[in-house]
């Protein structure tokens, strides 16, 4: 039977803003690599026996970028579920089941955050092949971090004889937790779990037949679209429940393997600090950053020259459109921030400076009354959509590669070091006819310069919709 993994890949982690955003939550990033925790999250189970396709559960916005980084990592196409509302774990791993069911009769569900990180890929393996023995025989086995620290954030699993789940306990004060430390008996609840498709579906209709009725209309309304398949609408009216609440605290028949592998949620800038690789001062430091005099402290910079003098305990993130500096005992409360920005209207918290889209991505680099600069990168054989705008003009300069642009009528190449305009009202399209990738700069100029400002006659993607640019 074969082992899929079901990556969880919802969710904006907003605790870890600036580099976090709406449109391009943390799991989409790489944090501590060059690889993004979702490709770190596929790639950690190598190894083990009969290992299927990853099935990625996520929403429409988000499914270009998990499709160009799963095939990064050689593991595209594959199936990515894409529900029209989040409606939490539950739901999401019954859709996954579904799938499998429909496509191979069962198989066995490895249900995990696209989100978490762990420094002990063998380690997690060796966990998983111990929780498949009680998944054979037919339990739902969730994974417990061991603990070395009386944490108040983590539920708790009270672990029984024979590995069985005695108790699920929510968030205790730091006595209790100290208590759960000391008996041993206790293990931090990681959110990771593992079962046969068939027995989810079947515990599921026991406790939670409407999260079962509503996920198997929303299936039989779903349409494929090339790599995606989009879930019905029927999802919306689905209870919103995680995996714990809806079926493993009411089972009977759950299991509890231990994990010892390095595991962190990467719920807030602490947790980087926590795992990160400390300097002889105890900084973790990552891009262009110099310390004098400076301690235990987490500093990121993305683009600039970050320097740090005589402080201690801080979280310093640098991005292209904003900083932040923070105390590491108060790192939990930049979500509190987010909210704040998100009550101002402010885009920081929302968009990313680099904007990937299906055939690259765009990045601004300067914007004022009536202009604004863009760098956009092309990938060899990609194409905008053929549009039109209202209220800005286009200039395009390329700096490599080479440009087929679509002009109304017009059709013609444009490379290195030329330029065209394309003038309001205009059709137009730009492609990557080349081998490698196309690298242009856009200046434009109007009355309104907003992404929305957009009409499209075609589209190679599919994505008609005006809100999406490009």
């Amino acid at each position: 039977m074969k082992l899929h993994p079901v990556i969880l890949c919802g969710g904006s982690g907003s605790r870890l803003w600036p580099l976090s955003r709406d449109h391009h939550p943390k799991q989409l990033l790489p944090l501590f690599g060059t690889r993004s925790l979702l490709q770190e999250t596929v790639l950690r189970l190598e190894g083990l026996a009969d290992l299927g396709a990853p099935v990625v559960v996520s929403n429409s916005e988000y499914r270009f970028l998990i499709a160009e980084q799963m095939r990064e990592i050689g593991r595209f196409p594959c199936p990515l579920l894409l529900e029209p509302v989040g409606r939490n774990t539950a739901p999401a791993l019954t859709i996954a089941a579904l799938r499998i069911v429909a496509s191979e009769g069962d198989g066995m569900l490895l249900a995990m955050p696209a989100d978490h990180a762990m420094t002990d890929a063998a380690g997690f393996r060796k966990a998983v092949g111990e929780a498949l023995v009680h998944a054979t025989a037919g339990r739902l086995v969730t994974f417990g971090v061991v603990p070395d620290a009386p944490e108040t954030g983590y539920g708790y699993i009270r672990r029984g004889a024979a590995d069985a789940v005695a108790e699920f306990v929510e968030k205790p004060d730091l006595a209790r937790a100290e208590s759960f430390l000391a008996s041993g008996e206790y293990l931090w609840n990681s959110g990771i779990f593992l079962m046969r498709a068939t027995r989810w579906i079947e515990e599921v209709q026991r406790l939670r037949p409407d999260i079962l009725a509503a996920c198997e209309a929303a299936m039989a309304q779903g349409r494929q679209d090339y790599d995606f398949f989009h879930v019905g609408r029927a999802f919306e009216d689905c209870p919103s429940e995680s995996i714990d609440y809806a079926v493993m605290e009411k089972t009977g028949e759950g299991s509890v393997v231990p994990l010892a592998a390095g595991w962190s949620d990467v719920g807030a800038w602490g947790a980087l600090w926590d795992i990160g690789t400390k300097d002889d001062h105890g900084n973790v430091v990552r891009g262009d950053v110099v310390t004098l005099a400076a301690e235990d402290n987490l500093i990121m910079a993305d683009g600039r020259l970050v320097a740090a003098v005589g402080v201690r305990d801080l979280v310093v993130i640098e991005t292209k459109d904003a900083v932040l500096v923070v105390h590491r005992s108060r790192a939990q409360e930049v979500k509190e921030l987010v909210s704040r920005l998100k009550a101002m209207a402010r885009s920081e918290c929302t968009m990313p400076s680099r904007v990937w889209r299906p055939w690259g991505f765009y990045e601004s680099l300067d914007s004022g009354t009536r202009f604004q600069v863009k760098r956009i990168m092309v990938r060899p054989g990609a194409a905008l959509s053929l549009q039109m705008h209202h209220h800005r003009a286009e200039h395009w300069v390329v700096v490599k590669g080479t440009a087929r642009v679509v002009r109304d009528h017009e059709e013609f190449l444009v490379t290195e070091n030329q330029s065209t305009y394309i003038p309001v009202g205009v059709r137009h399209r730009l492609e990557n006819p080349g081998l490698i990738p196309l690298e242009m700069i856009e200046v434009q100029s109007g009355s309104y310069l907003g992404e929305d400002d957009i009409t499209r006659f075609e589209d190679i993607y599919r994505r008609m919709e005006p809100s999406v640019g490009g």
